[in-house]
């Protein structure tokens, strides 16, 4: 086993379900994502990774890839991650197969998430039994990573799928294929099947209470698992998800979520598996909540920054921060929250403006010495100026 440290440059992403709120024009909703994910191709971010869902109403992507090819071709630099597929819904063949086709299109952007289905309710209406999804996303990734890598015909058999003498007729671009990494909650199944085949984890519920407090355990989970099989894991390839809105005070940011946040807490309490909201029978009440559980950060930067560091020690070191996308406000305020996320948090932990403060500090510094000589230097040519005039003058 090799466990690769945490680097200390923190990168920044979001992980889209996406949650759009009944009601609303369905077409302009993907559009505005669409438009989001330019817009933080433009900011610097580094990722994006885009659900996959099929009821609830909410969440109303119902293909990743789909969605990543699309997007892909107005952005020029931002990763893009299926986030994720839910392998226990799709044949591991056909799923490997359009995975390849989209690292291509993308140009070599492309991130594989994968976890067993999030919504009881997916499950239900194709017939999949809830306590099998786990082995069946486990069974299914191992297919998946034997066609991807491409070293020969795969042969597998389980009581869901069959592979005979099974390969893809065209490779990753990415070789031997892109980063794939694997969802977790609380439960160690996401940890036991990244471990065993050396993929990323992906923390999607890192900030509540039964997430943060099992990130520790999971990285253990990791470690145990990635020795046992002789796999690779890397902490920096770390990703964790959270949700935040940050506005210039801390009043600004309660204000702005009054136009989504009610109908963000009433989705998760009435129909979403993940147990992410507080009760909270009015706006502030359902801030605080928030707020105090660690759930959240409804407010500033300086709260962003004290929410991601919390995060850190928790886990003992992690790769990427994923701001986990919602429309809790409108669509110039929470493009302003992304901003304020790229123009302060991001420099906070990527080290990128230390070096600018430092230059700064000093000049001022040393600037009457700067002057001084400057001065002098002006001086010296006016007086040469001079003397040169001066000496053509007495030439005549």
């Amino acid at each position: 086993m090799t466990t690769i440290e945490a680097s200390d440059h923190l990168n920044f992403g979001i992980f889209l379900a996406p949650f759009h709120p009944v009601g609303q024009n369905p077409t302009l909703a993907l559009e505005r994502d669409l438009q989001l994910i330019e817009h933080l191709d433009q900011l610097g971010f580094e990722e994006a990774w885009i659900g996959e869902h099929h009821s609830g109403g909410y969440e109303i992507i119902a293909s990743p890839e789909v969605f990543i090819a699309a997007v892909s071709q107005r952005t020029r630099h931002i990763r893009l991650g299926t986030g994720v597929s839910s392998l226990s819904y799709h044949h591991p063949f056909m799923l490997a197969d359009r995975l390849v086709l989209l690292d291509h299109l993308t140009r070599g952007r492309l991130m594989i998430g994968v976890g067993p289905g999030a919504l009881p309710s997916d499950a239900y209406m194709m017939g999949i039994d809830p306590a099998r999804q786990r082995e069946m996303m486990e069974e299914s990734l191992e297919a998946i990573l034997l066609l991807l890598a491409g070293d020969g015909p795969v042969n597998m058999e389980t009581d869901w799928f069959c592979l005979k003498d099974a390969r893809l007729q065209l490779l990753p671009l990415q070789r031997p294929y892109p980063e794939v990494a694997v969802a977790a909650q609380i439960s160690p199944a996401g940890p036991r099947a990244a471990g065993r085949f050396g993929c990323s984890l992906l923390s999607i519920g890192a900030t509540s209470t039964g997430g943060f407090d099992a990130l520790g355990l999971h990285w253990d989970v990791m470690e145990q698992r990635s020795a046992e099989f002789a796999t690779t894991i890397d902490r920096s390839k770390w990703r964790l998800v959270g949700p935040m809105h940050i506005a210039d005070t801390k009043e600004q940011a309660i204000a702005d979520v009054a136009f989504g946040l009610p109908a963000w807490i009433d989705y998760f309490q009435r129909v979403a598996a993940l147990p992410l909201a507080p009760e909270g029978e009015d706006l502030l009440s359902m801030v605080e909540a928030l707020n105090n559980s660690g759930l959240a950060v409804i407010g500033t930067v300086d709260d962003a920054i004290a929410q991601i560091e919390r995060l850190n020690v928790q886990s003992k070191g992690f790769g990427s921060f994923l701001l986990m996308g919602h429309e809790w406000a409108d669509t110039a305020q929470t493009r302003h929250s992304y901003e304020l996320i790229a123009r302060y948090v991001k420099p906070h932990f990527q080290n990128s403006a230390t070096s600018l403060v430092a230059s700064r500090d000093w000049a001022a510094e040393n600037r009457p010495e700067f002057i001084g000589a400057a001065g002098n230097a002006v001086m010296s040519a006016i007086s040469k100026h001079q003397e040169e005039n001066e000496a053509s003058t007495h030439a005549k």
